[in-house]
């Protein structure tokens, strides 16, 4: 009685099939754009101490249950925007003072932010406060600027500023690009994005 041998599987051309799906797979696949926090890091050959008025800086601090405390008043994170807005645009200095804001719409309190110039958001966190909860500040505070920006963008160009800029980052942007791009940049000047997680020392 013969023996009988069990069929082999001719492997030789797995390899080649392998290779062609991983090309398939690179050739298909779309990638995300980077998403993040647009945030510069400083140098590190700069002094990161900073002075400034002690009105124009507005702190936050996350607890290490993630609780928010806004100028060492507990804060709940719904209500943390309209308070950065109001912050920001404030425009507390005086008509013929240095940094007066002649375009600010907020109640001019002198015990607040001279200008979205001058007004500094500085956050610090405990090490072991949940991540998500930082997220979440940050967040906020974008969403802060953004509508600032907005109603500035709305009244000088009559657009929403940022349609415009997520048109543009995504190349859908019709007309004069370069014009937009300045105006883009104007709005940007006029309520630039102070946010600090470096020492600040208030001026009295």
């Amino acid at each position: 009685m013969s023996k009988r041998t069990a069929p082999e599987v001719n492997a030789g051309s797995m390899a080649d099939i392998a290779f062609l799906l991983l090309i398939f797979f690179l050739v298909t696949t779309t990638i995300d754009k980077d998403k993040g926090l647009a945030r510069q890091l400083p140098k590190e050959d700069i002094d990161r101490t900073i002075v400034l008025h002690e009105r124009n800086v507005l702190e936050i601090k996350i607890g290490q249950e993630g609780d928010l405390l806004v100028e060492n008043k507990i804060l709940d994170l719904s209500d943390l925007k309209e308070l950065v807005i109001a912050f920001i645009d404030n425009g507390g200095a005086k008509l013929g003072e240095e940094g007066y804001c002649n375009y600010c719409y907020g109640l001019r309190d002198t015990s607040s932010s001279d200008s979205p110039k001058e007004a500094v958001i500085s956050i610090s966190s405990h090490r072991k406060a949940p991540y998500e909860n930082y997220i979440a500040v940050q967040n906020e505070l974008t969403a802060a600027y953004n509508v600032l920006r907005n109603k500035a963008s709305q009244r000088l160009f009559k657009y929403d500023y940022t349609s415009k800029l997520s048109s543009l980052d995504n190349g859908l942007l019709k007309g004069d690009i370069l014009k937009t791009k300045e105006e883009l940049k104007l709005i940007r000047d006029l309520y630039p994005m102070l946010i600090s997680e470096a020492e600040i020392k208030a001026a009295y």
